[in-house]
């Protein structure tokens, strides 16, 4: 592992590429104990408070864990899909909400990837997917349920049809387009939708995945796209003339 002093990059960022790096190669394998923070500086040429800054990296993206005592140390992690999540959501909503991604745009690439998902599901699903999609469905119903806690539900609801396709690589690649775009979309459209409409199509695409009918899932979250892209049109379009 090296790193080019150089460089105007950052040293410690340098150094924590290079072990990734390492670790993505399987140079260090899950489990295995990293140097010393004096070894790494060593090898680094380096001072140990920038190897530390380098460590600090690793761990924040889950690739390393540190224990005390005197067999502690850096160990290399073993990364789940779940342990992901978190990074996933978080980078899908600071890029839309940091570029100029449109509506429409943000809208047609999360249902397109969870109709590629509503396949699977129809076919592969559990029951505790759809007891979930079910009870969803039944909150969303509830008078009095506020706004902020229908959202929760919609997205609750689409996260249980996502894992019910039982493939965690879909699981965490949709992870941002549900838990970063629906909360997003749900912001605009929120005012003016009908909450009937979407318990509705909700109730349709869960009917569907029970019966193992791909094409109508498919059908019903065309709609509920279609829907969603035509309310956010009038809201915007309502704003916009409020403004001039």
């Amino acid at each position: 592992m090296k790193i080019d002093h150089t460089s105007d990059k950052d040293l410690s960022a340098q150094i924590a590429t290079a072990i990734r790096d390492a670790i993505i190669s399987g140079q260090l394998p899950v489990d295995k104990r990293l140097p010393s923070e004096a070894e790494l500086a060593d090898q680094f040429e380096v001072s140990r408070p920038t190897v530390r800054e380098a460590l600090k990296r690793l761990a924040a993206q889950s690739l390393i864990r540190t224990q005390r005592g005197a067999t502690g140390g850096a160990f290399v992690n073993r990364l789940t899909f779940e342990d992901a999540y978190g990074q996933q959501i978080t980078t899908s909503t600071l890029l839309l909400s940091m570029n100029a991604v449109s509506f429409e745009t943000a809208c047609e690439a999360r249902y397109a990837l969870e109709r590629a998902c509503a396949v699977l599901s129809a076919g592969r699903r559990e029951a505790d997917h759809l007891a979930t999609m079910r009870a969803e469905i039944h909150r969303q119903a509830q008078p009095g349920l506020s706004d902020e806690a229908f959202c929760a539900s919609d997205v609750a609801f689409h996260r249980a049809l996502v894992d019910g396709a039982r493939n965690p690589v879909l699981s965490y690649q949709l992870a941002g387009a549900v838990e970063a775009m629906q909360p997003l979309m749900n912001m605009i459209t929120f005012s003016a939708r009908s909450r009937e409409e979407i318990i509705a199509l909700h109730t349709r695409i869960a009917d569907a995945i029970e019966t193992q009918k791909p094409d109508l899932a498919d059908a019903a979250l065309r709609e509920l796209q279609d829907y969603t892209i035509a309310l956010a049109n009038a809201v915007i379009a309502e704003r916009a003339a409020q403004q001039t």
